[in-house]
């Protein structure tokens, strides 16, 4: 067999793994949040496009929800407002807020939407603020909380949570054969302005939308135990003794627990996946061996 034939034969292999999956997931809603080395380096960024717009190809509704720290930093620092975080958590004043809104909503978002309509795809890039997409509510940490470690309260200005989702304007965009990305940023009751986790983001549109997975892209490959080996299916159990004997610590706690309340609210699946790996979406979603942790209850 020659080269060319090889070569033929080994792609005519990966179609064929690839096609139930493409089967099982026409017409089904991914939700994934975008962060980490994938938003920053060149091949990443360009890879993960490509991924998306496949997957909209082939009859899949994904959604991006992304986030953009680094970036904020960058920008915050170039007018020189310098950055204060708490237990990890930015300190949001109302003009660090204008600097969130136009970074997440302007520069990153608009970058994202460009570059995936670039590649074949018809992005609309969104925020909380359109079509009341993200209700929020102002995040209140109290005493006894374990992010506080020893403050009675701690006020973070403009960071929120999400109090409810109206997904019509994203089932519109589906329906249309859009992709949506959405920046998280919500808006309140008394109309402020407020900056949301985009873990958190992506977990509650997936529950809202009874989406059939939830794909978290970060910088691991995903769940690790002690011995750095990687866990590939975790149940709520484990999860649960693996943050007591501080296997899971950081900043993954936040996103086992996204990925777990997303499942406990109905979505099929969730999967923490490593943004840095080429292609990890498609080598998650259409071959047989998967990658990263897959979450259940």
């Amino acid at each position: 067999m020659s080269m060319i034939e090889s070569s033929a034969h080994l792609t005519a292999e990966v179609l064929i793994e690839a096609l139930p999956y493409i089967k099982e997931f026409k017409d089904k809603t991914i939700v994934i949040k975008y962060g980490g080395n994938a938003m920053v380096e060149s091949h990443l960024k360009r890879s993960f496009a490509r991924d998306v717009v496949l997957m909209k190809l082939v009859g899949m509704n994904p959604i991006v929800v992304h986030g953009g720290g680094p970036q904020i930093s960058e920008v915050l620092g170039k007018i020189g407002k310098e950055s204060t975080f708490i237990n990890g958590m930015r300190v949001t004043d109302s003009e660090t807020m204008d600097v969130v809104e136009m970074v997440l909503g302007g520069l990153v978002n608009k970058e994202i939407v460009n570059l995936i309509n670039s590649l074949g795809g018809r992005a609309v890039g969104l925020t909380g603020k359109d079509g009341h997409l993200i209700k929020a509510k102002k995040l209140c940490v109290g005493k006894g909380e374990p992010l506080l470690e020893g403050h009675e309260m701690v006020d973070y200005g403009h960071v929120g949570e999400v109090a409810s989702i109206d997904p019509s304007i994203l089932k519109l965009l589906e329906t249309q054969s859009f992709i949506p990305v959405v920046a998280p940023i919500g808006v309140g009751q008394d109309g402020e302005t407020y900056n949301i986790n985009a873990d958190l983001v992506a977990g509650k549109i997936a529950v809202t939308l009874a989406a059939e997975k939830l794909m978290l892209l970060t910088n691991t490959p995903g769940v690790l135990d002690k011995s750095g080996k990687l866990l590939n299916d975790l149940k709520s159990d484990d999860i649960n003794s693996l943050i007591k004997d501080g296997t899971i610590a950081g900043g993954m706690i936040p996103k086992v627990d996204c990925a777990l309340d997303a499942v406990i609210g109905g979505v099929k699946s969730a999967i923490i996946i490593d943004g840095r790996v080429e292609h990890s979406l498609l080598l998650e979603l259409f071959t047989d061996a998967g990658i990263g942790t897959q979450i259940g209850a």
